[in-house]
């Protein structure tokens, strides 16, 4: 049996002299004896090699298929071309494929499949269980789940729906053999996870350390001048790899940079769209970097696990990541098959900002479960999620991605989903989150942000304080890291004139504000009477944002002037002069507008007012607020946002044709406030409306 799974080791490594790696082997021979194992290894030991032989295997003996639990499309892509080369058929069903759903089903019936991969969500789709779980459940010869860290309440990357798969787990034989994998995985994980696929399981585990790696920080707080050193540093670099930002902005904006400086890079991140022809535009991307033909991808978290290019020259971290975790999956990925490669990790005076809004940001509050289940009892019918949204000021992703999906894995789950509509079940009677269980996962998010912290200014040896973090039974000096020999390191410095060009970059990354083309549903603004379509003589046209706020270049400025100084500084008025002239509205405006405010009312006023001075065009303060509303910051989804602005304003204008015009906010979040006041503006004659701000308040994290 070993003979055999080694031949076909060589023949997917296509390397004839290859040989299991320590503890291969052994793992293989336990799913074979229908035990339950945990495989914690460092990324790139084999780990997929150990499922895909072992269903081999155990197909030989006449077991039924393997069920693959795999959280990402790319680790299901790259699983299935090495399923391929050793004679195993796996397949995936997902969102991507739903033309070959019902062929895949057939072929699970006339057990013509090795491997059926699916991801963690599946698992809540009522069809998928009806028809392919009820079918294969008794006949599942190995149950995988892969990235298993994802289960338990204490990893860094916790999923609800991994959840789910306890129940699975429970309802297949009890003789099936389990395998648990994760590279990532600490003493306090590791536990969790054994106690809840079972006492019984059998845990392999192999140090982490990566000889050819060689680790080295550095505290570079601004922005600019990390951009300037990457610019600087990569093509010196040897191979290509993998550039991490915790932002998608930032994923766009360092790749974009990197192309003006004569580098070949592209961003990956979550919003990234499929061409038109259908092709995976991420898989595209994967495969340009496989393949060497882009130097650097420059990527959020999206390209996580599962990704495998063994020859990867380096992984950058453009800020710091939240937890020790975090950063030893991703800078892992770099050296698995070369002799040298670099990990290195830039610090940016960003870093807490966004890892506290992550924090702040992982569990739904109490007060919004509650809201939530007193709309659906209410209700005899249920109601959708846009429905939802009309009766709670959440947004449609705080409903969807944070409350219903953190309550449909709770058992018994207070909700449940009857067509398009939920409907709350019994167990929402007095139900409350687990406020211990959420505190002190919080605190741990908080102690890993504390220990990435000390990482970064560890004098000691940096690949053995990831070791320890890590629980690894021998932690040891790596002899590569830059505190363990100096030689090793890369230049720390930059050019001053790129450092400065890049300052001169960020302050150009001028924002789109892209025209709403249609009313919310429900007739949110029966007042004015706009609802459906917004017609195109009653659209604002593509407006300007000097900035994101409070990001590099313009916005801590745009943050100091409002809060601070209450006023905005002639610097801010400069450069949207400067931003109107390379913008160059197809329709010059020959005046200036804004919109009213009652907290602040002379702050946008005042600087509209500067910048029609410094363009030589006329402030005409013709918008009125002639209704009291919240704030539109507090108004969380495009139906509150829109209903909250119903005739509250008035345009103190007669009705006559006027030329194009400018209409200045400071802040721009929703864009319902300038869709408004451009509709009020145009029905009165104005020919055209451009809006302007001065910040887009979008974090557009991952």
């Amino acid at each position: 049996m070993k003979t055999f799974a080694l031949d076909l080791l060589r023949k997917s490594l296509q390397n004839d002299k290859a040989e299991f790696r320590d503890k291969q082997w052994e793992s293989i021979e336990g799913l074979i004896k229908n035990e339950r194992m945990l495989v914690v290894q460092r990324t790139g030991w084999g780990k997929s090699m150990v499922y895909f032989l072992a269903t081999r295997l155990l197909r030989k003996k006449g077991a039924g298929p393997a069920l693959l639990i795999s959280p990402l499309l790319s680790l299901m892509r790259n699983q299935i071309e090495a399923a391929e080369r050793i004679g195993v058929k796996a397949v995936t069903i997902n969102s991507t494929n739903t033309d070959d759903w019902d062929r895949i089903e057939q072929e699970l019936l006339q057990n013509s499949i090795d491997v059926l991969i699916i991801s963690p969500e599946r698992l809540a789709n009522d069809k998928f269980r009806d028809n392919v779980m009820s079918s294969i459940a008794e006949r599942v010869g190995l149950f995988v789940v892969d990235e298993a860290h994802c289960i338990s309440d204490w990893g860094h990357d916790f999923r609800p729906d991994y959840r789910r798969i306890i129940r699975v787990l429970n309802a297949i034989p009890s003789n099936v053999p389990v395998l648990a994998t994760t590279a990532t995985a600490n003493d306090r994980v590791v536990n969790d996870i054994v106690s809840q696929l079972g006492i019984d399981i059998k845990t392999i585990r192999g140090a982490l350390v990566r000889d050819s790696l060689k680790l080295q920080n550095i505290n570079m707080p601004s922005p600019a001048a990390r951009m300037a050193w990457l610019a600087e540093t990569i093509p010196d670099i040897e191979g290509s790899g993998i550039i991490y930002t915790l932002t998608i902005r930032d994923a766009e904006r360092v790749a974009e940079w990197l192309r003006i400086n004569g580098i070949n890079a592209e961003s990956y991140h979550s919003q990234i769209t499929n061409s038109a022809n259908g092709a995976s535009a991420k898989e595209i991307l994967e495969q340009k970097l496989l393949k060497n033909e882009i130097k650097a991808l420059v990527a959020t978290i999206a390209l996580g696990m599962g990704f495998d290019k063994p020859d990867l020259g380096f992984v950058i971290h453009f800020q710091r990541p939240a937890s020790v975790v975090h950063y030893y999956q991703q800078v892992g990925r770099a050296g698995r098959a070369v002799d040298e490669a670099y990990g290195i990790l830039l610090c940016g005076e960003e870093d807490d900002h966004i890892a506290d809004f992550f924090i702040r940001n992982a569990f739904p509050p109490q007060k919004d479960v509650t809201a939530l289940l007193n709309a659906l009892e209410e209700s005899d019918i249920g109601l959708s999620i846009k429905e939802l949204q009309v009766k709670l000021n959440l947004s449609e992703s705080r409903i969807k991605e944070k409350i219903v999906k953190y309550l449909t894995v709770e058992s018994p789950s207070p909700i449940t989903k009857i067509g398009s509509k939920w409907q709350a079940t019994a167990a929402a009677i007095g139900y409350e989150i687990d406020k211990a269980s959420v505190e002190a996962i919080t605190q741990i998010r908080r102690q890993e942000q504390t220990q990435m912290q000390e990482y970064m200014n560890h004098s000691g040896c940096l690949m053995k304080f990831l070791e320890k973090a890590l629980d690894d039974p021998n932690p040891t000096l790596c002899k590569k890291c830059v505190n363990c020999n100096r030689d090793m390191l890369l230049p720390e410095e930059c050019d001053i004139d790129l450092v400065n060009r890049a300052a001169i970059y960020l302050k150009r990354s001028y924002q789109p504000i892209e025209p709403r083309k249609q009313w919310p549903a429900f007739k949110q603004l029966p007042t004015y009477g706009f609802s459906g379509n917004i017609k195109q003589e009653m659209r604002a046209e593509e407006g300007r944002s000097l900035c994101l706020w409070r990001d590099a270049g313009w916005g801590d400025l745009v943050r100091k002037g409002k809060y601070d100084d209450e006023q905005f500084s002639d610097d801010l008025v400069t450069a949207c002069k400067e931003m109107i002239k390379k913008w160059a509205p197809e329709q010059a405006p020959e005046w200036v507008t804004c919109i009213p405010s009652e907290k602040h009312p002379e702050l946008v006023p005042d600087f509209a007012q500067r910048l029609a001075n410094v363009l030589g065009i006329p402030f005409v303060p013709c918008i009125e607020k002639v209704k009291d509303n919240q704030q539109q910051k507090l108004m969380e989804n495009s139906l509150q946002q829109a209903r909250n602005l119903d005739s509250v304003f008035k345009v103190k204008l007669e009705y006559k044709s006027y030329s194009p015009c400018f209409l200045v906010d400071d802040i721009v979040s929703s864009r319902w406030t300038l869709t408004v006041a451009a509709a009020l503006l145009r029905e009165v004659g104005c020919q055209a409306v451009y809006p302007m701000a001065l910040a887009l308040n979008s974090p557009r994290m991952d």
